[in-house]
């Protein structure tokens, strides 16, 4: 399992990296479907099954299929390249290396971090996790999740309106 947990691990940082590095926004979109999906992979072999499945329902199906449809419907070109800001770089590779080092230190004195997990039995009471994730969504968390279609809803009008505009003005 361990084998599978950093094979995961290596194919979602390595999507994750091209979606910073892609100069194309649309196969940076699809880079970071390949990232979700490594997650995804990520939190079933944890035997997260729930929240990998949402989160390739959701996030990789909807979500991404939406921002891949708003950038080709904006038609956004591809960034031109600029030259490289050594001193950025250094500035960033510095914060990189401070954040590994302190992740390190922490780990290093978490005692719970070096105990093996134990593994679940495969009953009843296990598989009951989707039954209360899908009453607190939909009791609890109701008006969030209204709120967020009404976001995603407005979200997509919005671009197809700046999108329309923005093709009549090419035109006259």
């Amino acid at each position: 399992m361990s084998v599978l947990f950093y094979i995961f691990s290596a194919v979602m940082l390595g999507f994750g990296v091209m979606v910073v590095l892609n100069r194309n926004p649309v196969s940076s979109a699809l880079s970071l479907v390949g990232s979700f999906l490594g997650l995804a992979a990520l939190f079933i072999t944890l035997n997260a099954y729930f929240i990998g499945v949402i989160q390739v329902l959701v996030y990789t199906g909807a979500v991404m299929v939406l921002f891949i449809f708003i950038i080709m419907l904006l038609d956004v070109k591809t960034e031109q390249r600029r030259n490289l800001n050594y001193v950025a770089m250094g500035g960033g590779l510095l914060v990189v290396l401070a954040l590994i080092s302190q992740l390190a230190i922490l780990l290093g004195h978490f005692a719970h971090g070096k105990q093996q997990l134990a593994v679940l039995p495969e009953d009843a009471a296990v598989h009951q996790d989707v039954k209360r994730v899908g009453e607190a969504v939909f009791s609890d968390f109701n008006f969030h999740l209204q709120l967020l279609g009404i976001l995603l809803l407005v979200a997509t009008i919005g671009v197809v309106v700046l999108s329309r505009r923005q093709g009549r003005a090419d035109r006259s």
